[in-house]
């Protein structure tokens, strides 16, 4: 990883133009998760990267510049941030046959809004030592009694498990599924708190013995001195829906309605779905690849394969009302 960032910017260093194009973004994402592939496009296009980072506020920010906005592209997470930018109508349609050569159907929007980039599985941290292989298979499997005071899980409101929780609606029906959010919450042992990384925390600490996390925070976590042992006292474990897979989510990107900079953010948007970016993207930030002929990272390897969710995010998506209602209804965070 770290010869990959150091290729990056030391191409960088020598390729130094003077800037004649630039795109804008404003990106969700951290920046150090982000910045090297960006900076990789540069060097490979010598088109300059202006890129903003806003953890909240985006949609608002685009309406209140409207057509005046700077911003060209947003790069966000999460099928929920995607759709809300779409109902917003902050972002306008984008036809790229590269695009739609590289990005699988069930993750790009059916009226080419938004666009994925990366995929994330949902998955459960067990500890090592007091979970035994094959002792958690499902996301059911989460509300069974015999979990009560052993499993950790970050804010119930929170859009990874809201997400989780609009993917069981799409498979369950909304009754089912605040049975199951009901159940989940019985066998917490602590109130939802932290993030993902803390949940695995938690494990190590022996708050807890199974929790719910991202993949690719374990990819973090290994390349952390400080929180390393964290994510050695747990094991990745691939979920299944009864009837379905292990549910996943994006990251994504779409362009702004203002789009000043139009043809450079294409080029933008064509590049972060080539093997080039997307190689990156795996090896930098643990994340699966969308395009086909591009592989996971060894370390991601590791973990093993899943089978994934065939349910269109789109879907998922149509539910996050219910799964909010249901969170609230369960009383999930307290």
């Amino acid at each position: 990883m770290a010869k990959i960032q150091l290729l990056v910017l030391g191409s960088l260093a020598l390729a130094a133009p003077a800037w004649a194009q630039e795109v804008n973004v404003y990106s969700a994402r951290q920046p150090e998760l982000i910045d090297p592939i960006l900076q990789a496009f540069t060097v490979e296009t010598g088109i300059k990267v202006n890129s903003v980072f806003m953890d909240k506020g985006i949609i608002e920010r685009l309406q209140a510049e409207g057509d005046l906005s700077p911003a060209d592209l947003v790069l966000t997470t999460d099928i929920a941030n995607l759709s809300a930018i779409v109902e917003a109508g902050v972002v306008q349609p984008v036809q790229s046959e590269v695009i739609e050569a590289a990005i699988p159907e069930d993750f790009r929007d059916p009226a080419d809004m938004w666009f994925g980039v990366t995929s994330r599985a949902r998955v459960i941290y067990a500890s090592r030592d007091r979970v035994a292989e094959g002792e958690v298979t499902t996301y059911e499997d989460l509300a069974d009694p015999k979990w009560q005071g052993r499993i950790c899980a970050r804010s119930g409101l929170h859009n990874y498990n809201i997400a989780l929780l609009s993917a069981a609606i799409a498979h369950h029906g909304p009754e089912a599924a605040k049975v199951w959010a009901a159940g989940l919450k019985a066998n917490l042992a602590r109130k939802p708190e932290g993030g993902d990384r803390d949940q695995a925390k938690a494990v190590w600490s022996g708050e807890c013995d199974i929790a719910l996390g991202n993949t690719y925070y374990v990819g973090q976590m290994l390349s952390d001195s400080e929180q390393a042992e964290w994510a050695n006292a747990i094991r990745v474990v691939f979920p299944i829906f009864e009837g379905g897979g292990a549910h996943v989510n994006i990251s994504g990107m779409a362009m702004t309605k203002a789009a000043p900079n139009h043809d450079n953010a294409l080029k933008l948007m064509e590049y972060l779905v080539s093997p080039t970016a997307q190689a990156l993207y795996a090896e930098l930030n643990f994340e699966y690849p969308l395009v086909a002929k591009v592989p996971s990272s060894a370390l991601v390897a590791g973990w093993g394969t899943f089978e994934r969710d065939t349910i269109n995010l789109a879907d998922i998506a149509a539910n996050r009302a219910d799964a909010l209602r249901i969170m609230e209804e369960v009383d999930f965070d307290n």
